[in-house]
């Protein structure tokens, strides 16, 4: 048996979901790689050691320091990737081929990872940054909507849990991975010397054009079915149609994955200040970072299945209330192993969430109407982990414990949401008699 037909049947999934799930982790290897390559190749090239960068702005020279530089760069990227989402998703609707768009935004991905060793100043690492975040706006919609369409509502769960379980697993080896790469440089191949940085770029380039082969040659499209929708991007915001209910159930859905991702996204931005109260290295606040992400990949797969058998609404609401405590936590534990239990639980909690909500989304999707209906959640996960970061550094300057105790605030306020404005597609009393009526 071929490994793909054995992850298959160990996953229980559709083989193009399989083969998505597997492109979307070597895409996210990468992709992953930039997060910890950026920061230092602006610092070492494009800085020169320096602790600002000069930019020139209509012939003028501003200079930034080098943490905010990093920070425009790498934000840069997030919002413009989500802003993009809704309308990607759009047209991948209207068209009704979601494939070519996975491609074309697979292909700008590999382009520009390319494009970095030849960026000599930080105008033109940031065009290139741009570029790529609106690569990943035709992927991601695309990919969601296609591993949505594949799926029935049985199966949708699942479906969301092991193409996020792969997802993760190549974003989570990433950045374990480029440090060393980076420091290990120069690598010979034959003539050709690649630096450390170089070397780290042709192997995001390499993830991206993995997939792309993936993609194009064992993932088609499913059969067209016609949307049921007019020219106008149209996301519903209010609901109109259900009794006693303010918002659209797919918009709190995004609202709460918004919320969801700026509290695991606090951490990142004050690495110093947790270093410095923990009293710790940075491979401490690595393994604190994995942790999260193990939770996800051992979670994310059990849970999305579990959401097809005992519904969705229960997962998404307990996992942002676990969410809750699990943030605000952190901005008063001292010692690294509470980071860690933390981290590994806060990340229990988001797999509740993340995979049950997007098939919960994708049950109230209409035919023909995925990549609309999904980006918005994909779109609002983006955002928060773009704003997050920004938060925690602006609000650390008050107190270190300030973003997290938001970050908890924040949970807990999705949770309200959905637990007043969101209704379960799944019942498990019908679900239980369905399957014994299979059986027999």
């Amino acid at each position: 048996m071929n490994p793909i037909a054995y992850i298959q049947r160990l996953f229980a999934v559709d083989r193009r979901v399989l083969v998505l799930a597997l492109a979307r982790a070597a895409d996210s290897l990468g992709n992953s790689f930039l997060i910890v390559v950026l920061p230092l190749y602006i610092a070492d090239v494009i800085g020169g050691g320096g602790s600002g960068i000069t930019v020139g702005l209509g012939g003028v020279d501003v200079t930034l320091a080098q943490s905010l530089a990093v920070g425009i760069v790498l934000s840069m990227f997030g919002f413009l990737n989500s802003f993009g989402q809704p309308f990607t998703g759009r047209w991948s609707d209207r068209v009704g081929k979601r494939r070519v768009f996975v491609l074309f935004g697979l292909g700008v991905l590999a382009v520009t990872n390319v494009a970095y060793a030849f960026a000599g100043n930080y105008v033109s690492l940031f065009v290139i940054r741009a570029i790529q975040g609106f690569g990943v706006a035709f992927t991601v919609p695309a990919t969601i909507a296609l591993v949505n369409e594949l799926a029935t509502d049985a199966t949708r769960g699942n479906n969301m849990g092991v193409f996020n379980t792969f997802r993760l697993l190549g974003f989570g080896l990433g950045p374990v991975v480029a440090g060393g790469l980076v420091h290990g440089g120069p690598y010979a191949l034959g003539p050709i010397s690649l630096s450390g940085y170089n070397a780290a770029f042709a192997i995001a380039a390499g993830g991206a054009l993995v997939s792309i082969a993936l993609v194009a040659l064992l993932v088609s499209d499913p059969e067209r079915v016609e949307a049921d929708a007019s020219d106008e991007l149209s996301i519903a915001v209010l609901d109109h149609e259900r009794e006693g209910k303010l918002l659209d159930p797919v918009f709190t859905l995004g609202l709460a994955s918004l919320f969801m991702a700026i509290g695991i996204a606090l951490l990142s931005a004050i690495e110093a200040d947790v270093n410095a109260r923990l009293d710790q290295t940075a491979f401490l606040f690595g393994i604190e970072f994995a942790a999260f992400v193990l939770a996800q990949v051992l979670l994310q797969a059990p849970i999305g299945s579990a959401s097809d058998s005992y519904g969705r609404k229960p997962f998404i609401f307990y996992g942002l209330l676990l969410l809750a405590p699990a943030t605000a936590v952190q901005g008063f534990v001292t010692e690294p192993w509470m980071m860690v239990l933390a981290r590994f639980i806060q990340g229990v909690a988001g797999a509740a969430v993340f995979a049950p909500a997007l098939a919960l989304a994708g049950d109230y999707a209409r035919a023909g109407q995925s990549g609309t209906q999904l980006s918005v959640l994909t779109m609002a996960f983006g955002l928060g982990v773009a704003i997050g970061p920004l938060a925690s550094g602006a609000l650390a300057t008050i107190s270190y414990a300030t973003p997290f105790v938001l970050g908890g605030l924040l949970a807990l306020l999705g949770a309200a949401l959905v637990y007043t404005q969101v209704s379960d597609t799944v019942k498990p009393d019908e679900t239980e008699t369905a399957s014994a009526t299979a059986s027999d």
